[in-house]
């Protein structure tokens, strides 16, 4: 069973991995550069503070700095205790699938900390926002669905550890989000 799931993922990556072409590459290199994603983040900084004022930024500031080093951790505890390698660094494919970027990453890949760190920020906006700015969920979860893709795009995830980083993300991105509004209700904001 668990040989199967492999070769399905390995072939749904040379699948994706092989619609790239040259035209689009940069695209995806930016979008795959977590410094790219400054702006949006500024901006969810802005509406922030003019939703919750200056105590509830700080809430949002701790519990995104802790969210983030949560996934980001436990991506690197399951890279090393699982020891997947990544399709770039994997002997069976890498001869045949596209490599966009001219560093591979590190040797294991699963599961993918760039789709982690890119959910748990949008799903923690888009429940702090819900009800404040129209459409914001939308917007942060089809940015982070394309900051996940461009792993898989690239050559350096798999589907599957770009799926499991998706839900892992999602998850934390619930709880601290949950943890944020209780600390708003405690502190008046």
């Amino acid at each position: 069973m668990l040989e199967e799931i492999i070769q399905w993922d390995q072939e749904v990556f040379l699948f994706l991995n092989g619609l790239g072409t040259e035209a689009w590459d940069g695209f995806w290199i930016f979008m795959t550069k977590t410094r790219n994603s400054f702006p949006l983040y500024a901006l969810l900084l802005y509406l922030t503070y003019r939703s919750f004022g200056l105590k509830g930024t700080a809430v949002v500031l701790v519990s995104i700095a802790l969210l983030i080093t949560c996934t980001d951790q436990l991506s690197n505890f399951f890279k090393y205790g699982i020891g997947r390698l990544r399709p770039c660094h994997d002997p069976e494919i890498s001869g045949v699938m596209r490599l966009v970027k001219s560093y591979c990453g590190g040797q294991f890949g699963y599961f993918s900390a760039h789709a982690a760190n890119s959910f748990a920020p949008a799903t923690f906006f888009a429940l702090l926002f819900h009800k404040k700015v129209k459409y914001i969920g939308l917007f942060l979860v089809f940015w982070a669905m394309i900051v996940a893709y461009s792993r898989i795009y690239i050559g350096v995830h798999y589907p599957l550890d770009v799926l499991t980083g998706m839900l892992i993300g999602i998850f934390f991105g619930w709880v601290f989000a949950r943890l944020a509004i209780f600390a708003f209700q405690k502190l008046g904001t």
